[in-house]
């Protein structure tokens, strides 16, 4: 038996392969999909089959793109009607040599959601592991919210019912394969441990510690952020997303035709450190920093205008690309050549955001002329407390909130260290606010000077 764990940097994403025999199942692939490809090279594995745990909302999905390759046949949930692949039942069954995976169903996380249990029948005839998808993380069960409000009691039924009638029975022995890690949006509080087990997850995991009233209500009251490119993510992993063949080689840009894209509406991504960006910066680009590019481009950057990037070295930009075709971006027409320096050099125009140390908010602190933005998760605050007079407004949720961020006083930003800060000040620089700053080292070093915290 051959198994590999291959994850996905940024947005917590899990997909395996596992094989025997000379044959190979993927489940869950990105759309990256060379991974799995160079994989069984090495290993001498052709890739029969790909499965999916359920339509995914976070990234786009990489079947479709892997059985262009390979020539792999595709399998979901019949619950939906996918326009590719084939549907399955509970108890369909598939050979992989000494292996089986057996299909059970497991919706609530969405009505299609399913499981796969495997057995290594050369072993044994019981369970060894089971691929859960959404439905059981370790440390968290799957968020309920994706139908809307109404549909939540009815989902976290499904869900409850899918993991203590489904998931728990298989065995305390069985090894638990969930799509996500610690730091994804399909759940609040995954656990970062590479490997856990379903009784393990029965003596630890607090959402299963919950009677069923209790889980139902629990997950009812639960509350997740949902970013706009969601939307797009459902309609790519139903119907099917372009197929790419190949990752995209993009082109340097002059800084004339880099003014030209700006003229024409394209997205200008600034991928530099938040104090490079802070120090100068293209007017109208949005600084997202590099690594945080899979959690937070999805929020504030659309999949129809032409994306553009800028750099200090343009150094591993493969990495950046893969990045952003994860997330269905994949107009991406260029770099800038030779980096941010080449723009300086030009003498052309740059805009700069201001940086405020914690000593100088609490010389500011009651400055009726000082609006104090907290760009932090609601958890977060809530639980970690907030520097007083501040307002929360999610980084996220600051392009569809400038309504409530007055124009007419001086802004000061922070997060929890400085770096969602950059993405919040990059967004009102560019729809004109004119007095911006951030705060060094954010909640962090506010903290840790000892000065006054905030608690609701």
């Amino acid at each position: 038996m051959i198994f590999e764990k291959i994850k996905s940097d940024g947005i917590a994403h899990n997909s395996y392969l596992i094989g025997a025999e000379g044959q190979a199942a993927v489940i869950d692939p990105r759309r990256d999909c060379d991974v799995y490809i160079d994989f069984c090279k090495q290993n001498h594995l052709r890739i029969t089959s790909i499965f999916e745990t359920h339509r995914n909302e976070d990234y786009v999905v990489g079947s479709v793109e892997l059985a262009d390759k390979t020539g792999a046949v595709i399998y979901h949930g019949h619950q939906l009607r996918f326009s590719y692949g084939k549907p399955v039942k509970e108890g369909n069954t598939f050979l992989f040599g000494s292996l089986e995976i057996e299909i059970i169903e497991t919706p609530g996380h969405t009505d299609e959601s399913i499981s796969l249990v495997v057995k290594d029948r050369s072993d044994a005839d019981i369970p060894l592991m089971v691929f859960t998808g959404d439905a059981l993380f370790a440390g968290d069960v799957g968020r309920t919210d994706l139908y809307g409000e109404n549909q939540k009691r009815r989902l976290s039924k499904l869900l409850h019912k899918s993991i203590f009638s489904k998931i728990l029975p298989l065995g305390d022995h069985v090894i638990v394969c969930p799509a996500h890690g610690k730091g994804s949006v399909c759940g609040g509080e995954i656990s970062d441990r590479e490997l856990t087990t379903i009784g393990y997850e029965k003596k630890t995991n607090l959402a299963l510690l919950k009677s069923e009233d209790e889980f139902i209500d629990y997950k009812i009251k639960e509350y997740h952020y949902r970013p706009p490119y969601f939307k797009k993510m459902e309609v790519y992993n139903k119907d099917g997303p372009p197929i790419l063949k190949n990752i995209p080689i993009i082109e340097p840009v002059s800084i004339a035709k880099l003014k030209t894209h700006i003229s024409n509406g394209s997205q200008v991504v600034d991928i530099r450190s938040p104090l490079s960006f802070a120090g100068a910066h293209i007017p109208g680009s949005i600084n997202i920093w590099r690594k945080g590019i899979p959690m937070f481009a999805g929020w504030v950057l659309n999949h129809e205008k032409p994306i553009i990037i800028v750099d200090d070295f343009n150094i591993n930009l493969d990495e950046v690309i893969r990045f952003f075709i994860r997330l269905g971006y994949d107009k991406i027409v260029g770099y800038l050549s030779e980096g941010f320096s080449s723009w300086t050099k030009s003498a052309e125009s740059v805009e700069k955001i201001d940086m405020w140390s914690v000593e100088d908010l609490s010389k500011n602190i009651d400055n009726k002329n000082l609006y104090i933005l907290d760009v932090r998760e609601k958890n977060k605050v809530d639980e970690q407390g907030f520097i007083e007079n501040s307002h929360n407004v999610f980084v996220g949720e600051v392009p569809i909130k400038l309504k409530t961020i007055p124009k007419n006083k001086q802004i000061l930003v922070y997060c929890d260290t400085g770096f969602k800060t950059s993405i919040a000040s990059s967004i009102l620089k560019m729809h004109s606010y004119p007095k911006v700053a951030n705060l060094l080292g954010g909640f962090a070093a506010w903290k840790n000077a000892g000065f006054l915290l905030e608690k609701r």
